[in-house]
């Protein structure tokens, strides 16, 4: 059976192959948490680099059905699950090369916030942990929102949009204090 969610390739962002080691080696944002729908998409887009995907572990608290074993191009998946994972990354185990760590980005997150964790996550020699990227985009997408909300109300107060701050120290001048001084 062929569904909306396999017709599409994965939404898929992998570090470049490089001497720069990270903590991950790319994100993935899938378009459901349908995993026995979303799987296939995502091992068939990884087996060029990874080799035979034979076995997938995920955190069960993002998704609602955990299949035991997914097909994908005439072979088996085994899935998984370990409430101890992050349970933002997915761990795709191949016989080739190993291990593949992937940040998974949830479905409903907004284009432009996937588009920031998916480049982060495929940053050669990242080593921010999944928290880490989640929490910081997080944080990012609150001050994102908060400025465009002011922005709005600015504008619909017929005021001018306020000018930005300048830097606090920008026309002072230094003082050299002792310890600072060049002998």
């Amino acid at each position: 059976m062929t569904t909306a969610a396999s017709l599409f390739s994965a939404r898929l962002a992998l570090t470049p192959k490089t001497a720069l080691a990270g903590l991950l080696d790319g994100a993935w944002w899938p378009r459901s948490r349908d995993l026995a729908v979303e799987l296939p998409s995502l091992v068939e887009a990884l087996e060029g680099r990874f080799g035979r995907i034979t076995r997938v572990a995920v955190n069960p608290t993002c998704w609602p059905v955990l299949p035991h074993k997914v097909v994908v191009a005439g072979h088996i998946v085994h899935v998984g699950w370990f409430t101890e994972q992050d349970s933002d990354k997915m761990i795709l185990l191949s016989y080739a090369v190993g291990r593949c760590d992937l940040l998974v980005i949830p479905p409903e997150t907004e284009p432009a916030a996937a588009d920031r964790l998916m480049n982060a996550a495929a940053l050669p020699g990242n080593v921010r942990a999944v928290g880490t990227l989640m929490t910081d985009e997080a944080a990012n997408g609150l001050r994102i929102r908060n400025a465009r909300s002011g922005e709005d109300v600015r504008e619909t107060d017929g005021g001018t949009p306020a000018t930005p701050h300048g830097h606090p120290v920008v026309g002072a001048r230094m003082i050299p204090l002792p310890w600072n001084m060049r002998r």
